[in-house]
């Protein structure tokens, strides 16, 4: 229950969701307490001390241990051994990661996820936030300007031009999936396109004033 897992409970349990939240520290367990009753003092993260507070029936795990590795790498192995249908673990390396993965698990790497991230909007001044897919693939909000401006998406044909397509345009926090060829674009708005990495990039640089 650090920073990630904490927000992880709290994004899961404010969407419904029914969430079991386990550490050591009684403080960040009393923390918790609003976002889900499940909350549990443990001191030793093993087979007999996680049954105890049920996590043998979760549909998804989430080991959110980033500093200690061995704790990291032997409680994932515990709920993989357990039967748990979905884990993710957090890594703090490429190496770490490496292990977790040759366990069976899925995982992630917040810090270096958000420095990409971070990188990539410093690097391109239209894109606001993007979803990365397999295969090289993007989603990526893009703000309208330069030669978009005032131009028809049926104009720009950007499937032919760029091999991209724009799936939704957002105008006053609005989002619209369902527009048509003639729609012409404003300096207020945002689209969404999908696509290859390198062809979203040509495009963006495309279309910088």
């Amino acid at each position: 229950l650090g920073r990630f897992g904490t927000a992880l409970v709290k994004t899961l349990a404010e969407a419904g969701q029914e969430v079991i939240a386990v550490d050591k520290d009684e403080q960040k367990v009393k923390a918790v307490r609003k976002y889900t009753e499940y909350a549990f003092l443990v001191g030793t993260l093993n087979e007999e001390s996680l049954q105890e507070t049920g996590v043998q029936s979760c549909d998804t795990v989430t080991i959110c241990i980033g500093e200690q590795l061995d704790v990291s790498i032997l409680t994932t192995m515990q709920v993989i051994k357990m039967g748990i249908p979905h884990v993710i673990s957090k890594a703090n390396s490429q190496e770490h990661g490496e292990v977790l993965k040759q366990l069976g698990a899925t995982v992630v790497y917040p810090e270096a996820d958000m420095a990409v991230r971070i990188g990539k909007r410093l690097i391109s001044r239209s894109m606001l936030d993007y979803i990365s897919l397999d295969d090289d693939v993007e989603v990526r909000r893009i703000q309208v300007g330069g030669k978009l401006i005032g131009a028809s998406i049926q104009e720009l044909d950007v499937r032919r031009v760029y091999g991209i397509n724009i799936i939704a345009v957002e105008r006053d926090h609005q989002t619209n999936v369902e527009f048509s060829p003639q729609y012409r674009f404003a300096a207020e708005d945002i689209i969404a396109v999908i696509g290859k990495v390198d062809k979203i990039d040509h495009f963006e640089q495309d279309i910088r004033p």
